[in-house]
């Protein structure tokens, strides 16, 4: 490498080339075997360096696992020109040997001299000190640019998150009033006669839920027992929910046979609900005086009977078919005589569809296994075994569907 390398140094750009080449052959060779540091990040800048041979790089953060590579230096460029014209200034970045390198080196103190012998360079140092400062100015107006439009990003998503935050919390508070109404549908109590007890329970799937069940008194004789489940879950199968129950309620009122019952709620149905839903449901009158239990299925999940001797029953069932579906559909209409000791149970699909962790669903068999041992206990004890053990199945795993349970429990001749 020659000592025409100066003449690209803006630095020295005024200086007459006879007298650069001069004053280079004046200036100390230093070289540097590979990694070996220039000087470091912090050092106080008084040399300037320019390449002869080999190479420079230039990092930040050496040494460390953030360091970065900025650029290299090859033969006839230089580093630290910065550090002859500020007094006081400190290195900005470290410089190593990237390969053995050679270097010319001039001091502050012989960059004095030469100072005093062409003034001129004088200009040149105000001319580089403008451009660093524009350059500076520029790069930092990029900077604030930047930051300002990452600013206004961070602000319009932090709005955005406040706004679904809103949002949520709004949501939140609708479904907690969806379920109190909900369960202001569902009875309180339940009826209470001689020779039958009633139970129940409810788990849903979500906050609110399309299951339905009620318990209620028709005349002092006759107990109504409903139970339903809509083909969904959430907002929209309660408020479905909401009106079949309400129907079936209204209905009860009026028609004495359960299947009139379920034929008029899905007339009242298939003409005023304008979506697709659809609900299965099982309406029974129980006779508390005769024991008999006249029902209809509107496709909704046979029953089961607990007989006293610990044997479980389904109940035989035919064709039945959903209400919302079709403007004339066909019933499984039954009537049962429950006995002394019998306990009749009412439940959705969630009961048998709920999964353990493994995805094994729960299952009729496992109904029928732990019916066995609950005879004498009373319908609300069953129903809570029940739901007890399902949870115990469950073990955390997720809930696919609501689960509720209706149970009918005649008492032994002894307990009336």
């Amino acid at each position: 490498m020659d000592e025409s390398a100066f003449l690209k140094i803006p630095l020295f750009q005024d200086i007459p080339p006879s007298d650069l080449i001069k004053m280079v052959n004046e200036l100390p060779v230093e070289t540097y075997e590979t990694g070996q540091y220039l000087f470091r990040d912090g050092d106080p800048g008084d040399k300037l360096y320019v390449v002869m041979d080999g190479a420079l790089e230039i990092v930040l953060a050496a040494e460390t696992p953030d360091e970065l590579l900025l650029r290299i230096c090859g033969p006839g460029e230089y580093v630290g020109e910065m550090g002859l014209i500020l007094p006081d200034g400190r290195r900005t970045a470290t410089v190593r040997a990237k390969d053995r390198s050679r270097v010319w080196v001039m001091s502050r103190a012989k960059f004095t001299q030469v100072l005093q012998h062409w003034p001129v360079i004088a200009y040149s140092m105000v001319s580089i000190l403008s451009q660093r400062l524009d350059a500076t100015n520029d790069a930092t107006f990029r900077d604030l640019t930047q930051k300002n439009h990452a600013l206004q990003a961070a602000y319009n998503e932090l709005k955005a998150a406040q706004d679904q935050l809103i949002e949520k919390e709004r949501l939140e508070r609708e479904l907690k009033v969806a379920a109190d109404i909900q369960l202001s549908i569902l009875p309180d109590v339940l009826p209470s006669v001689s020779r039958f007890d009633f139970g129940a329970r409810i788990l849903p799937a979500r906050q609110v839920g399309g299951d339905f069940y009620d318990v209620f008194t028709l005349d002092e004789n006759q107990i109504g027992v409903v139970i339903g489940d809509v083909a969904d879950k959430g907002v929209p199968s309660a408020l479905f929910m909401a009106r079949t129950h309400a129907l079936i309620m209204a209905e009860a009122d009026t028609s004495r046979k359960s299947g009139d019952v379920l034929r008029l709620v899905n007339h009242h149905v298939t003409h005023l609900e304008k979506s697709a839903q659809f609900v299965t449901a099982l309406y029974g009158i129980l006779n508390s005086t005769t024991g008999e239990f006249a029902y209809a299925r509107a496709g909704h999940e046979p029953p089961l009977i607990l007989n006293p001797d610990g044997s479980v029953d389904r109940i035989p069932y035919g064709p039945g078919m959903s209400l919302g579906l079709w403007d004339t559909i066909t019933l499984d209409e039954r009537s049962i005589g429950l006995k002394p000791g019998s306990t009749l149970l009412l439940f959705t699909d969630g009961m048998t569809d709920c999964r353990d962790p493994n995805g094994v669903p729960f299952g009729l068999e496992r109904i029928k296994q732990t019916l066995t041992a609950l005879v004498g206990y009373s319908a609300q004890e069953v129903c809570d075994r029940l739901l007890d053990t399902l949870k115990a199945y469950q073990n955390g795993a997720a809930q696919d569907d609501d689960v509720t349970l209706v149970a009918v429990h005649a008492a032994e001749p002894q307990s009336y």
